[in-house]
C-alpha cells in the first residue's frame, strides 16, 4: 500500500456525509456525458474546499467526443481556488499522455490536497497508476466511495475495456401480456407520449442505436432523438441487414450524411447494393456469418467495441432480441409496459431462442421502476 492511499468500502471519515453527497453530485455530472463521449468514459469531477465548509469551487464532466476530461474542466472553472481543495472524481484520473496531459499531473500541479475516487480504471494505460502518482505526490487519496454507482454508470466503458465489446440494452414496449403488435402487425401506439419521450431520452444516453432489417423495413424509422434541446444527441445508427435489403431511399439512408449510419452484413454481400449504400454516406461493415447465415452477433459485438462503442441501445423486433439473449449479449433491459391486452395472437416481444427448462432461462435483476404517464418503465440488468 502506498502512503496516503486508502481503499474504503464505506466512508467512515469525519466528513462522511459531505463526501457522499459531493461524490453523488459528481456522478450526476458524469451522467451528462453518457452517449456523447465514446470511446472515453463519462466522468464527473467536483472540487470542494474543506477549509470553506465544503464550498464547491469547480465542477466538470467529460465533454463531447471525450475531451476535455472532467478534471480539466473542473480545474479550469476553479482556477486558483483549486489550491488545497478535495477532488471528487468518479473514475481514476488518467495517467498517460494522450492528446492532453495526464489528469493526475494536472490535479497535483493545481495543489489538490485530497482526492476521493469512486472507481479504479481497468484500462491498462491507467489501472492504478493515476492513484499511485497522486499518493506519491503527497495527495491523500481514498478509493471506493460510491463504487457500485460508478460501476453501474460506466458499465459500458468497463465492458469495452474488459471484454472488448459494448454494453447492449434491449429496449421494448409491450402490453401487459408481452405483445408488441396485433396479429396484423399494428403497433402504433402501444405506449403513450410520456413513455415515448422516455425512450428518446434513452437514445440520447447511448452511443448507438441498433435495429434489424425487419424493423427498418416495417417501420421506416429515423432513429433520432427528438426531445427538445437534445436533437443534437442523436446516436449513431446501426442496421443488421444480412442481404442488404435496406432501400437507398429509406429515411435512414437519406439522412446518413447528418447522422452516422452503419449497416452490418455478411462477408461477400452484394457489391452493387453495397456501393449504392456507400454512395449515400452509409458505412457497410462485413462480418463472418454465424450458423444461421446472419452476421455472427458475437463478432459484431467485438467489431463495435473495436470501433470504440461503449453503449448500444437495441430497438429491435423479436428475432434480433432473441438472438441477443441467446448469445448472452442482452446486458440490460428497458421494458416499457402499457396497461393494455392484445392476446396470444399478437406478436411477442422476443422470438424463440431455445429454452426448454425454467432453469435455463436467463435471469435479470430489476434496477428501477418508473411511471411514464399511464405506462411503466422497468429497467433490469443481467445477473452474473
Amino acid at each position: 500500500m502506498w502512503a496516503n492511499w486508502t481503499v474504503i468500502a464505506t466512508n467512515t471519515s469525519p466528513t462522511a456525509n459531505r463526501d457522499n453527497e459531493t461524490m453523488r453530485a459528481a456522478l450526476g455530472l458524469a451522467r451528462r456525458g453518457l452517449g456523447s463521449v465514446w470511446p472515453n468514459p463519462a466522468v464527473g469531477c467536483v472540487l470542494a474546499r474543506e477549509d470553506l465548509d465544503g464550498r464547491v469551487v469547480g465542477r466538470g464532466w467529460t465533454q463531447p467526443g471525450g475531451r476535455p476530461h472532467a478534471e480539466t474542466e473542473a480545474l479550469s472553472r476553479a482556477g486558483e481556488q483549486a489550491q488545497g481543495a478535495t477532488a471528487y472524481v468518479t473514475l481514476e484520473p488518467c495517467d498517460h499522455q494522450g492528446e492532453t496531459p495526464p489528469c493526475s499531473e494536472a490535479l497535483i500541479a493545481a495543489g489538490i490536497k485530497r482526492c476521493v475516487i469512486a472507481l479504479e480504471d481497468p484500462d491498462p494505460r491507467v489501472s492504478g497508476s493515476g492513484i499511485k502518482r497522486l499518493a506519491e505526490a503527497g495527495v491523500e487519496t481514498l478509493i471506493g466511495l460510491c463504487d457500485q454507482e460508478a460501476r453501474h454508470l460506466n458499465a459500458g466503458f468497463l465492458m469495452r475495456v474488459t471484454k472488448g465489446r459494448p454494453m447492449f440494452t434491449l429496449k421494448t414496449a409491450t402490453t401487459l401480456d408481452g405483445r408488441v403488435a396485433t396479429v396484423t402487425g399494428q403497433s402504433k401506439w402501444i405506449t403513450g407520449a410520456p413513455a415515448r419521450a422516455f425512450a428518446h431520452g434513452l437514445r440520447a444516453e447511448n452511443d448507438a442505436i441498433m435495429i434489424g432489417i425487419g424493423t427498418a423495413l416495417a417501420d421506416q424509422p429515423s432513429l433520432t432523438c427528438r426531445l427538445p434541446g437534445l436533437e443534437g444527441r442523436s446516436p449513431l445508427r446501426i442496421v443488421a441487414d444480412t442481404t442488404l435489403r435496406l432501400p437507398v431511399d429509406s429515411p435512414l439512408v437519406n439522412t446518413a450524411d447528418d447522422v452516422p449510419t452503419w449497416v452490418v452484413t455478411v462477408k461477400g454481400a452484394d457489391q452493387e447494393k453495397r456501393q449504392a449504400l456507400e454512395a449515400k454516406g452509409v458505412e457497410v461493415i462485413e462480418i463472418a456469418a454465424g450458423d444461421d447465415g446472419r452476421p455472427d452477433l458475437r463478432a459484431v459485438a467485438l467489431e463495435l467495441g473495436g470501433r470504440g462503442l461503449t453503449r448500444v441501445l437495441v430497438e429491435s423486433g423479436g428475432d434480433l432480441a432473441a438472438a441477443l439473449i441467446k448469445h448472452d449479449l442482452a446486458d440490460r433491459l428497458a421494458w416499457f409496459r402499457s396497461p393494455k391486452l392484445i392476446g396470444a395472437d399478437g406478436r411477442g416481444a422476443v422470438a424463440t431462442f431455445g429454452i426448454d427448462a425454467i432453469a435455463e432461462a436467463p435471469a435479470f435483476v430489476r434496477d428501477s421502476i418508473t411511471d411514464a404517464g399511464d405506462d411503466v418503465l422497468e429497467t433490469y440488468r443481467r445477473t452474473l
